[in-house]
């Protein structure tokens, strides 16, 4: 009767080993998943930045090339 009660407890404790091997292996997926997510974002937003340079830089541009934006002397178009 001993040895059935022993060969329960271990059948039950193999069993939550064994849980909890798959629960940790699960979460490694998980985390191996996200880590990769991050990857993506950082170098998307890396991509993202450089194109807003350029953007910046030729909206400048095109500002400092366009009269409209230039300074003037507020006190030549007074009457």
């Amino acid at each position: 009767v001993n040895c059935r009660v022993c060969d329960l407890e271990n059948q039950a404790e193999l069993e939550e080993k064994t849980r909890l091997i798959n629960q940790v292996l699960e979460l490694q997926h998980t985390l191996e998943d996200l880590s990769a997510r991050v990857d993506a974002v950082k170098e998307e937003n890396l991509k993202l930045k450089s194109e807003n340079q350029v953007l910046g830089q030729y909206i400048e541009n095109l500002m400092s090339a366009s009269s409209v934006f230039q300074t003037t002397d507020t006190k030549s178009k007074r009457k």
